[in-house]
């Protein structure tokens, strides 16, 4: 399993539900990366997508507290569901907010970062992979700009189990 995300400099991700700073060209990694992939996703963030739908080309995998049925997904109440829900995909990616993250994280061995050389005020973050042992760089991109934004993609991977 892997993450996808992208972070300001802080490790913030959001505020408010949403992201203050978006940089499209991640978007457009974003899409190229978890086209035809399983996606697990938090009821509230898919909550922020257009519509408030499930993506498109990919298995969406939902979790959430609530008994509800998401037409175009699979429901999971926990991270344990979700994680044995994913078994019967090739390829997955847990894609937020950041209780899933943190949540999903355990099960993940790549971590695909897109990280933003700015720090707009955030109230949830992802795990600060540089400051855990556990994981390490194993790609890294030269700095792009986009806007005033500068950023680069990242790819980290989980030290040997």
């Amino acid at each position: 399993m892997e993450a996808i995300v992208a972070v300001y400099s802080d490790w913030g991700i959001g505020r408010g539900g949403t992201q203050p700073v978006v940089v499209s060209a991640d978007r457009k990694h974003f899409r190229e990366t978890t086209s035809g992939s399983a996606v697990i996703v938090g009821r509230k963030t898919l909550e922020d997508f257009p519509g408030g739908r499930p993506l498109k080309g990919r298995a969406n995998i939902v979790v959430t507290r609530r008994d509800i049925e998401i037409p175009g997904a699979e429901i999971a109440h926990s991270a344990a569901e979700a994680a044995a829900l994913a078994e019967k995909h090739g390829r997955v990616f847990v894609i937020g907010g950041a209780s899933i993250y943190r949540e999903m994280l355990p099960w993940c061995d790549r971590a695909h970062v897109t990280m933003l050389g700015c720090a707009p005020e955030s109230d949830v973050f992802f795990p600060d992979l540089d400051a855990d042992p556990a994981w390490h760089v194993a790609e890294c991109g030269p700095w792009l700009e986009e806007n005033g934004v500068r950023y680069r993609f990242m790819v980290y991977e989980r030290a040997e189990r």
